[in-house]
């Protein structure tokens, strides 16, 4: 028997109960990506989703630039610049949102 490559990986057999559970979950995700009709609560879920992670970043904004504006007054409104860039933030966070469910990553 010639003695095994060190440059080649060796397999390592796992106990039979790791195999399987990871046979099962791999087939459950192919069969719900094959399988994947949604229905029109999934839209609505996604509708709110995107709604609440524009929203809430944008409101943060304008409460933390109410509150610089108010303790620390200037030419600069800093309700509209923190609110411009919550609505920013929110927009690249509805974009995370709706790129994942889309291309199915989990």
């Amino acid at each position: 028997m010639a003695p095994a490559d060190p440059t080649v990986p060796q397999r390592r057999a796992g106990p039979p109960e790791f195999a399987g559970a990871i046979g099962r979950k791999e087939r459950r995700k192919i069969k719900g990506r094959a399988a994947r009709e949604r229905s029109p609560w999934f839209y609505a879920g996604m509708f709110g989703i995107v709604g609440w992670s524009v929203a809430v970043p944008t409101l943060l904004g304008i409460l933390g630039g109410w509150l610089i504006d108010r303790a620390w007054p200037g030419r600069v409104s800093w309700t509209l610049t923190l609110m411009l860039a919550g609505v920013a933030l929110g927009c690249l966070n509805a974009w995370f949102w709706v790129k994942r469910e889309s291309t199915g990553d989990d």
